[in-house]
């Protein structure tokens, strides 16, 4: 089957999908206007002691799969080879892939913002479809940046195909929500919902995009002082439903309670990073208190679903790792966490993984009470890698189809004390059908166990600023890139683990620079050792990512080794000196555990 989509950025431009929607709530979600401070509050919610609570939770979930409303459905080649009606068969068969690497997991997100299920409760996402119809995506094509005629009616039948996969499944009378929780129970992985709180992939046409709930159309339940910088990247993608209105909660309240009441689940996630838009910043204490005691209604929910079925579920969410700016759009994270209310906390970068991500700081923000894990994200970081038998070069790696990228991000998180992992758009490796480049199925299996991983190679780089998918101000702070002028040096700290010493294994940390720099010394140290300033000049990655093995003709690579003994647990420090009479820029510091053999 041909490509309908080459890359991730193609989706996210083409699979936001368009059309006109009514502009007025079903009747059980109409409200008046939102008055801070005087939710009721919910019943008082069961409280359990100390890390014990913690300890419940990873002891089934430690190795958590986040799949999104498509995932079965970008590559049906993959997942239903024999062609033929898109059916519940290619859900069966991505549990299975899952299971066989061992998930014990799956977190299947429901909504972006209408619902992707045939939901009773909000508007779904192919309310009023019929088969074949185009024009019911037309309203999305300035959405997916489709503006050009051309381009247009390309789009409109790229999103017939795509979402008559769908249609199948509704024709033959298949919710393929219900479907994954029965897929999950037959393999014994326990299945979790994720809904997101303010997804944004309709931002360019409010009214328009059939991605979108009908209060999109309506300003006044937008947000209107989230982009607050005219350079932001897409001002508009801030502006989300506002959570200080009764109407936006009741509609989000609407489908979670469906989700929880009317599904076998057994796990509720909130995903506060599509998008990291709750209310007007500056939130009052008393805006903070009410979103507070609705978020509390909400663990009193999955409390009852728990006492009717006998099994825990849990609740927690998925955020960014800068808790004061959730704070000020009315998200008390510490709060919620100290007091019981949520059970785990997933902190992550919103589209390239986070290398640096203080999980250690976080626990002791959060307490001892809550599960903390991981997040691996889909994209390594911005810097270009080049395949030269296809004379390509791409601004970012897919993380998932590198086992050593996995290893080195996992070790980071779990040597800082994170409890278990959660991969997050592990799926976009698949989607983007690059030759040679394809995620890496078996690389799930035993990530979350930090033993397993040491004296395995590993491949460690950094969190790096600019580009696209960069949300200030709640991303992590990068430390990359950093212009060095003569003189000057530089501590940059990366979460590492320890590594045996018999295994035969070297450090080697890799300094690039723009190709046009020049310098007479340049000197690397870790862990206040001595600085070196022997190294080897290499246009190679430290280790391929699929087919891409070099780095692009902008950049090149100087390798230092080191003993891997140097290496600590948790914390290294990484400091790099200029010690040449021309400014050079540090645009990235990769590092690779790896068989003293493998020098090149």
């Amino acid at each position: 089957m041909q490509s309908l989509m080459k890359t991730r950025r193609d989706f996210i431009r083409t699979a936001a999908l368009g059309a006109t929607v009514a502009t007025s709530l079903p009747e059980p979600l109409r409200g008046g206007e939102a008055k801070p401070g005087t939710t009721a509050p919910s019943p008082p919610v069961p409280r359990r002691a100390g890390a014990d609570a913690e300890a419940r939770v990873t002891a089934r979930h430690r190795n958590l799969f986040n799949g999104d409303t498509c995932v079965y459905f970008y590559n049906p080649e993959k997942w239903q080879p024999e062609g033929g009606p898109f059916s519940a068969k290619a859900i069966h068969r991505y549990v299975d892939e899952l299971a066989d690497n061992g998930i014990d997991t799956f977190v299947i997100n429901a909504n972006a913002s209408r619902a992707w299920y045939p939901s009773r409760v909000i508007p779904s996402i192919l309310d009023g479809y019929r088969r074949g119809d185009r024009e019911f995506f037309r309203g999305h094509a300035i959405c997916a940046h489709a503006t050009e005629p051309a381009a247009v009616e390309k789009f409109l039948d790229d999103m017939v195909v795509f979402m008559n996969r769908y249609q199948d499944l509704l024709d033959a009378g298949t919710d393929w929500l219900a479907e994954t929780a029965k897929a999950c129970r037959r393999r014994k992985i326990s299945p979790w919902v994720s809904v997101r709180m303010n997804d944004m992939h309709g931002h360019l046409n409010f009214p328009g995009s059939f991605f979108n709930v009908p209060l999109f159309g309506q300003k006044e339940m937008r947000l209107q002082r989230s982009a607050y910088s005219p350079t932001m990247w897409l001002p508009g993608y801030r502006e989300g439903l506002n959570y200080e209105r009764a109407e936006v909660r009741a509609l989000m309240m609407a489908q979670i309670k469906e989700v929880v009441e009317d599904y076998d689940f057994e796990g509720l996630e909130l995903d506060w990073w599509r998008n990291a838009l709750c209310c007007e910043p500056h939130a009052t204490p008393a805006t903070v208190a009410m979103m507070s005691d609705w978020l509390r209604e909400i663990r009193a929910l999955t409390e009852r679903r728990a006492r009717r079925t006998g099994r825990p579920y849990r609740f927690g969410f998925r955020m960014p790792g800068r808790l004061e700016p959730l704070l000020n759009i009315g998200l008390d994270i510490a709060t919620l966490c100290r007091e019981g209310t949520l059970d785990f906390i997933a902190p992550s970068h919103f589209w390239r993984t986070s290398w640096d991500m203080p999980h250690d700081e976080l626990r002791r923000q959060v307490g001892d009470r809550v599960a903390i894990y991981g997040v691996i994200e889909a994209g390594a970081n911005r810097l270009p890698a080049r395949a030269p038998a296809q004379d390509l070069t791409r601004e970012i790696r897919f993380t998932s189809a590198s086992r050593e990228l996995l290893r080195a991000n996992a070790a980071g998180k779990l040597g800082l004390g994170a409890d278990g992992i959660e991969w997050y758009n592990f799926f976009c490796t698949d989607q983007a059908r690059i030759p040679g480049v394809i995620s890496d199925y078996g690389a799930l299996r035993d990530i979350h166990r930090l033993e397993g991983l040491r004296g395995q190679s590993k491949h460690y780089t950094f969190s790096d600023s600019g580009g696209l998918f960069v949300q200030i101000p709640f991303e992590g702070i990068p430390q990359l890139p950093v212009v060095l002028e003569r003189g000057w040096h530089r501590a940059f700290r990366l979460p590492m683990c320890a590594e045996p010493v018999d295994r035969g294994l070297e450090l080697v940390i890799q300094v690039v620079l723009k190709a046009e720099d020049v310098f007479a010394w340049l000197f690397v140290s870790i862990n206040g050792g001595w600085p070196r300033p022997e190294h080897t000049r290499n246009d190679r990655l430290l280790f391929a990512c699929g087919s891409f093995t070099h780095h692009a003709t902008t950049h090149v690579g100087y390798d230092f080794s080191f003993p891997v003994a140097q290496v600590r647990e948790g914390w290294n420090e990484i400091v790099v000196e200029n010690g040449g009479e021309h400014t050079i820029t540090v645009v990235a510091l990769e590092l690779a555990i790896r068989p003293i053999a493998d020098r090149t």
